[in-house]
């Protein structure tokens, strides 16, 4: 970013005096090495957030800065920040959550959540593992809502926690708000997989194009208004924000069932397939 763009960033404010860009806040560095470095760690342990993280901080977007001044300067931004200033109290509070409508995104979310081990916390504790400055500004405030959205994506799209799902959750992602980060993860995760199950007809390209189409047609998630729509019934929240049925990701379990394939332990798969070539040696 030129240093003239940057300066008058950091003059931008909020009706509530918050600036858009706090003036000590540090450039984003594009570190492409760093980042590669990261995802090939990331192949190896794939629960380690923080790797994630960081691939997303080597591999700035150009168009970050204008996407949080359009956010955040806007009615709907303000509204946002005075009505949810913390996703996580919200989306942790499950008892809340269960008192809305059977049949409600609240329950998917919680079903999910709970079914995994997760909580927002938890993810907000795996990004504060890098040890990252915070600064009063309103990119703080988008990164974080970015973040705390994320486990929605995966209740709303219909993609799991397995390798390929968190690869089109990403994808996902960046039609939403695009980042290399997103990319890197996206496509060069969906090509190992195909590579570590070769002969496999699952059609694990065309599950993570269809979800990077997805995230390219359906409105800016965390530009809504969550609390709402966690009360809603969970088929109507995807119909108004043009999420269709996930069928190409379904279609890979679906196919890899049958080939003997676990979707979830793909690690395991390729190590029984390892496993001839190892005795034989």
């Amino acid at each position: 970013m030129k240093r003239s763009a940057r300066d008058a960033y950091t003059r931008l404010h909020a009706s509530d005096g918050t600036v858009l860009l706090h003036p000590e806040r540090p450039a984003a560095r594009y570190r492409p090495l760093r980042a590669v470095k990261a995802f090939q760690a990331l192949i190896k342990d794939k629960e380690d957030t923080s790797l994630v993280f960081k691939i997303f901080e080597s591999l700035p977007s150009n168009d970050f800065m204008p996407r949080v001044r359009d956010l955040a300067l806007s009615e709907q931004g303000e509204m946002l920040r005075s009505t949810e200033p913390s996703l996580p109290e919200i989306l942790d509070d499950h008892a809340a959550l269960r008192r809305t409508p059977k049949g409600s995104l609240a329950h998917a979310y919680c079903d999910f959540m709970e079914s995994e081990g997760l909580s927002a916390a938890g993810l907000v504790a795996e990004a504060e593992r890098l040890g990252r400055a915070k600064y009063p500004d309103l990119v703080q405030w988008f990164m974080e809502r970015s973040r705390d959205t994320h486990d929605l994506f995966h209740v709303l799209t219909g993609y799991g926690r397995d390798a390929l799902g968190e690869q089109c959750v990403l994808l996902f992602t960046h039609g939403q708000s695009p980042s290399q980060g997103h990319l890197l993860i996206g496509y060069a995760g969906a090509a190992n997989i195909a590579k570590m199950i070769k002969g496999s007809k699952a059609p694990v390209f065309g599950a993570v194009r269809q979800a990077h189409r997805t995230g390219k047609g359906a409105p800016q998630l965390m530009a809504q208004p969550i609390r709402e729509l966690l009360a809603r019934p969970i088929d109507e929240v995807r119909a108004e924000l043009r999420i269709p049925e996930p069928s190409q990701y379904r279609e890979c379990h679906r196919v890899w069932q049958a080939e003997g394939i676990d979707p979830y332990d793909l690690l395991a798969t390729k190590a029984k397939t390892d496993e001839p070539a190892l005795l034989a040696a």
